[in-house]
């Protein structure tokens, strides 16, 4: 089993390379149509732009595969990710514009064959279309190229009441500031973090919390921002948990240690970080004359896919007849799975995981993501009964180094009664 799953991972790169051909030639036909009636000079210029994009796409992707880019990430390789996949979006944008015409034109022929004869081939109609398509196809583009450039740390403050039944009066109004899926392997540049670090002191958090995924892989990643958010500084105390790719599942160790010994470090970093980090165990806050008990779990995720190191039994036992509980829990897939049916009296959970998957539509009258196909809750706060869970869209970012539509987020929750 384990050689079968090698090598398919090892075949599906060339599969995705044998489609881009598939895909760049059939966009190709765009082109020359939207060209046709252009002078020798320009119809060059446009085939050569278009093949120089197609020539960059798939030199960049047999270098990802020979020199495997995703252990060996650099901000040129992550930048190269990001013009990739912005040309290659574009490109299929492109083809399902190609392909959808071309249906109709198929249609149209069976019935101007059928039911009424016509010679006319209606080329000028589609060269139009073709022009229209190839400026429709430019869009998605320029939109990751903003994703990278603008969007990547354009912070987005979500304030968001919470209900909790029976709420103790001492604990209306708690402020919990919470951050997920740091990915410090995916930044460059300090000094984004550190504005963003200046923004979450100002709001003055009662508790502040980090739901996983502090790295890509590796502890290394965040040794050169452990100083900035440290910087983080909360009332009652920070409290981190950790997420799926924080374990090394998604690289190759050179041996079984090795991949211990960065499991452990990520650990420490945490705690030089001064986050208290909850390995399936809780801590009890004393806040006025009440108690608020606060659960971290390790990973667990209903998709088998995903590790599963979360232990909620453990975590939760002893704290039993403390009222109010929180919980963080990175994959929030874990809710419907087990938090409900298990501990229905945790009140809120915290999660992330998802990054709204980076890309899509967010505002007051619609939302959209891709993630959405793949998981229920995928952000913002969802409520069942008395309990409630919060899905933040992440910090920072992975494989596309940037955002479109979906902003990276810091999370304000206030505890409010009903």
């Amino acid at each position: 089993l384990r050689y079968t799953n090698l090598m398919t991972r090892s075949l599906i790169p060339w599969i995705i390379l044998f489609l881009t051909l598939v895909i760049d030639y059939y966009g190709f036909t765009a082109v020359r149509s939207a060209f046709q009636n252009s002078s020798v000079k320009t119809r060059n210029i446009a085939y050569f732009l278009y093949w120089c994009l197609t020539a960059f796409v798939l030199i960049y992707f047999i270098l990802a595969i020979i020199f495997n880019f995703r252990e060996n990430s650099t901000s040129l390789t992550r930048f190269m990710t990001g013009v990739f996949m912005g040309i290659f979006v574009s490109k299929l944008v492109l083809v399902l514009f190609l392909f959808l015409e071309d249906i109709f034109r198929l249609i149209s022929v069976i019935y101007n064959y059928l039911i009424k004869p016509s010679n006319e081939l209606h080329t000028s109609r589609r060269q139009f279309l073709d022009s229209v398509f190839l400026g429709l196809a430019g869009l998605p583009f320029l939109a990751f190229i903003n994703g990278m450039v603008k969007t990547a740390h354009d912070y987005q403050f979500w304030r968001v009441n919470i209900p909790i039944k029976n709420l103790p009066s001492a604990l209306e109004g708690l402020k919990i500031v919470q951050v997920s899926d740091i990915h410090a392997g995916s930044f460059s540049d300090a000094e984004p973090l550190k504005l963003a670090v200046e923004k979450i002191n100002a709001l003055k958090p009662d508790i502040f919390v980090f739901t996983g995924d502090l790295v890509n892989n590796k502890a290394s990643e965040f040794t050169p921002y452990i100083d900035v958010f440290k910087d983080i500084k909360a009332k009652y105390g920070q409290f981190s948990i950790l997420g799926n790719h924080d374990y090394g599942d998604y690289i190759q160790w050179p041996s079984p240690q090795d991949k211990e010994e960065n499991f452990s470090m990520i650990k420490q970093y945490h705690r030089d970080t001064n986050w208290d980090i909850l390995c399936n165990e809780y801590r009890v806050l004393e806040i006025g004359d009440q108690k608020l008990a606060l659960i971290g779990v390790e990973n667990w995720g209903a998709k088998m896919h995903f590790t599963r190191q979360g232990d909620l039994k453990k975590a939760y036992r002893g704290i039993e007849n403390i009222p109010t509980k929180i919980l963080l829990s990175h994959d929030p897939s874990h809710w419907d799975a087990e938090v409900r049916k298990c501990t229905p009296d945790v009140q809120l959970t915290l999660s992330g995981h998802t990054h709204g998957m980076q890309f899509g539509v967010e505002n007051k009258w619609f939302r959209f993501s891709p993630v959405q196909w793949f998981y229920k809750q995928w952000a913002g706060l969802y409520t069942e009964y008395d309990q409630h869970l919060y899905v933040n869209r992440g910090f920072g970012f992975i494989g596309y180094p940037g955002r479109v539509g979906i902003r990276p987020e810091i999370a304000i929750l206030t505890l409010t009664r009903t």
